[in-house]
């Protein structure tokens, strides 16, 4: 099993869960934080962290999100570690739990 960032991450790109992870296994983007497969250990710490709820074990991603656990793996490989807390972009309240996100996911 390993934890996804579903699509509630797009735009908001809160960083809480990056600092309770005892491996790094985060990943950052423009606007956007995912997690290495092959990195996670499971251990859930990140989950209940994140403010926009948008952290998944992988078995219990919603149905409609399944393209973030490939997104997640295939992001992780060419974008940089994160390893501290950072601010928030200024808007990310405002981009918090609005559906239909994804064409928004700048590579």
């Amino acid at each position: 099993m390993t934890f996804v960032v579903g699509e509630n991450c797009i735009k908001c790109k809160f960083t809480d869960c990056v600092e309770v992870c005892p491996v790094d296994c985060f990943y950052e983007g423009p606007n956007f934080l995912v997690i290495h497969p092959d990195e996670c250990i499971d251990c859930a710490l990140c989950e209940p962290e994140c403010p926009a709820n948008a952290i998944f074990a992988d078995d219990e991603l919603p149905g409609d999100q399944q393209e973030f656990l490939a997104l997640n793996a295939e992001l992780a490989e060419t974008w940089p570690n994160i390893t501290i807390r950072k601010d928030p972009p200024p808007d990310a309240e405002e981009w918090q739990d609005k559906p239909g996100k994804r064409e928004l996911l700048e590579r």
